[in-house]
């Protein structure tokens, strides 16, 4: 895959435009060198990088778990503000290794992560008035929200939507059935509920079940090759101080669109100036990882609209594992 150098060079350059039709770039990282805070990365000092795997150039970010550990052995850049907006796009170029298993739960690894300006800057993404997740997790790419703080514990499990815009949108105040959510989550953590709610590529509704595709079979879907991977989030909108159903979540795997739903809430009129101005590489396994592997990232771009803003779904892919 590193034929396509060529394209991302014309892909990179569309983006330096400030604002186009097609959005606006963000900020961008090629993982070239370790000057992370140059680049506005903070909140830490780490980020190893690879000499041996990369997608172009000659670097990428490398994230090793060692047996065991939580996070990346050498750490990560961490967190990156950007002007805040109603949409967020993500553009990076994935590898894992061979052995790459993530946490062997149906849970975890966290890989990325995007915060809004209703938390602070150094806020713990975890439990936030809306955190937004882009990872894959046994093969299966997801998309994932929580909204922990907005939870009301006075009703919990209670379905608040149409009733109040005091409530959470991710779990434990109820969810949409409309949209089509693999997997919500209410759950307690150090006498405070946390949420979520998860899409997962080829998932059905209440099941953990989905489409794998970082799988062990040599090919197109082989996790030990490089993959671009594309993810969007839009805000929905509000009316009247009440929260339209017309937000939006996709996920592109090699530029196929395999996660898209368009008609979901991710924030209520409590909270109607919220944007997204945060990202954050935080790769997590909270019960520690089961051997000795690693991921490789580059190219990253953050924008605030895909080029070309085409979500039209080509030809579904073939010979992918289903869960």
């Amino acid at each position: 895959m590193k034929s396509n150098a060529r394209w991302l060079c014309l892909f990179s350059a569309l983006w330096l435009a400030p604002a186009t039709a097609l959005g606006q770039i963000l900020f961008q990282e090629d993982f070239e060198d370790t000057n992370f805070a140059a680049r506005g990365w903070y909140d830490s000092t780490g980020g190893a990088l690879s000499t041996t795997e990369f997608f172009t150039g000659n670097r990428s970010f490398e994230c090793r778990f060692l047996p065991g550990a939580t996070g990346c052995s050498g750490g990560s850049p961490a967190r990156h503000l950007f002007t805040p907006s109603d949409s967020v796009y993500v553009s990076y170029y994935v590898k894992y290794s061979a052995n790459y298993t993530g946490s062997n739960r149906q849970y975890h690894p966290h890989e990325f992560l995007i915060l809004t300006t209703e938390n602070g800057v150094y806020a713990g993404p975890a439990y936030t008035h809306l955190t937004a997740y882009i990872e894959q997790n046994e093969g299966i790419p997801l998309l994932a929200l929580q909204d922990g703080q907005n939870i009301d514990v006075s009703q919990l499990n209670q379905d608040l939507t149409g009733i109040t815009e005091q409530r959470s949108t991710c779990g434990c105040n109820g969810v949409p059935v409309a949209e089509a959510a693999s997997t919500v989550s209410c759950y307690p953590v150090s006498n405070m509920y946390w949420n979520g709610k998860v899409w997962r590529a080829g998932g059905t509704p209440g099941s953990h079940a989905g489409t794998v595709y970082f799988g062990d079979t040599p090919g197109p879907y082989n996790k030990n090759d490089w993959h671009r991977v594309e993810a969007y989030f839009q805000l929905n909108s509000i009316v009247n101080g009440i929260g339209v159903a017309d937000g939006e979540v996709r996920y592109w795997f090699d530029g196929a669109l395999i996660i898209e739903r368009t008609n979901v809430i991710l924030r209520t009129g409590q909270y109607p100036a919220m944007q997204w101005n945060q990202f954050m590489i935080a790769p997590w396994i909270g019960d520690g990882s089961p051997l000795d592997q690693t991921m490789w990232v580059d190219n990253l771009v953050v924008g605030t609209a895909r080029p070309g803003a085409d979500t039209t779904p080509p030809a579904a892919p073939t010979n992918l594992t289903v869960q």
